[in-house]
């Protein structure tokens, strides 16, 4: 098993003591257009689109366009991960990021993504991780301004 660099010290140098600490965002948005939630592509760059946005560092993407219909795309962050999963067929996506540390807020991702497809109704929770008791709370979801 292999296992990323930032875990392991190299021999001779000292141990990294990262935090714990994280934010993660899940919103189950409905009303969203077919068309949007049935592309595989246009869903990855809007999602790489949104780590950038949101300061994140991104790895690598894996998508995967269903048939008859429907999409999941991961962005895999060097702060954690971006998700969507879609049922076109229902309006539904159901979205997700979580990072750690401080430096990369994930609501900042999940705003931008809201403000692109623009859904009728979305429910979300905020869960801080990393410091104990899981604690939960509601987002301020921010209109984005798309450029």
């Amino acid at each position: 098993m292999k296992f990323a660099s930032h875990f392991i010290p190299r021999k001779g140098e000292p141990r990294v003591e990262y935090s714990t600490f994280g934010r993660h965002v899940a919103v189950d948005a409905w009303g969203v257009d077919y068309e949007l939630l049935n592309n595989a592509e246009f869903l990855q760059a809007q999602l790489v689109e949104a780590a950038e946005t949101c300061g994140a560092t991104v790895l690598s993407v894996q998508s995967k366009q269903f048939e008859p219909q429907g999409a999941t795309v991961l962005v895999l962050l060097s702060e954690s991960h971006l998700s969507i999963h879609t049922y076109p067929e229902k309006g539904f996506a159901a979205l997700d990021c979580y990072t750690c540390g401080e430096t990369v807020d994930p609501q900042l991702a999940i705003d931008y993504l809201i403000s692109v497809l623009k859904p009728r109704e979305v429910h979300a929770k905020k869960l801080i991780r990393g410091i104990g008791e899981l604690r939960v709370e509601e987002p301020e979801l921010k209109p984005f301004a798309l450029v």
